[in-house]
């Protein structure tokens, strides 16, 4: 079982590479383009960096396409719906903002399939079983991303990342890579239902009983 999973992230880590490098040579004129309406559109800076957790839930700084303008009360932007623009629901909706992660992949802190990198304040909320999904590298796509993405509820989401870790192997991988492109056609599980993407993940019931009776 070792040896299997060895020998498949050994692959992967080598495909990952191959992709990212030419992802990032034939996508440069898009690139280019999008970092020009960006700058234009919301100002600078053009990228949006956040620290999320990774492999053995080690912190990295992960980079896309900034997609909401700043917070300004005075201005009524405050929450992810007002700071949104029609621009950055275009770059969302077509994961074109996702399109600098591929930095990431190359360096290594993320893999083209695995789960994908949350926030670093959901570490400590996590059930022992959901904080599996971080025995691999995370995903630029996942199995959760092609099964529903953002329409699915977290605990849902969580069972679909720990199966993935525990069943990963590189033609899985494939067609996980295969049906994110159909689901991005499609535009599927953008959002979840009244939110821009999903609501915050306070922790699954499991969870909270433990932390009550600590």
């Amino acid at each position: 079982m070792i040896d299997r999973v060895r020998l498949h992230d050994g692959i992967q880590r080598t495909f990952d590479i191959i992709v990212a490098l030419v992802m990032l040579t034939i996508t440069a004129p898009l690139i280019l383009v999008v970092t020009i309406l960006v700058a234009w559109r919301l100002g600078r800076p053009v990228f949006f960096h956040q620290a999320r957790p990774g492999l053995n839930g080690r912190i990295f700084t992960m980079v896309k396409f900034r997609t909401m303008r700043d917070v300004d009360p005075q201005r009524g932007l405050i929450t992810d719906a007002d700071r949104m623009t029609r621009l950055g629901r275009i770059l969302r909706a077509t994961s074109v903002d996702e399109l600098p992660t591929f930095i990431n992949i190359l360096k290594g802190d993320m893999s083209l399939v695995g789960p994908r990198p949350l926030l670093v304040r959901y570490l400590g909320r996590y059930t022992p079983t959901q904080a599996r999904r971080h025995e691999v590298r995370p995903g630029l796509t996942g199995l959760a991303q092609v099964r529903g993405r953002n329409s699915l509820s977290w605990e849902d989401k969580f069972d679909l990342d720990v199966w993935y870790v525990d069943h990963r192997t590189l033609p899985l991988n494939i067609r996980i890579m295969f049906e994110t492109f159909m689901t991005v056609l499609r535009r599927d599980g953008i959002a979840a239902e009244g939110e821009v993407s999903m609501p915050e993940f306070t922790g699954t019931a499991e969870r909270m009983r433990g932390v009550a009776n600590a």
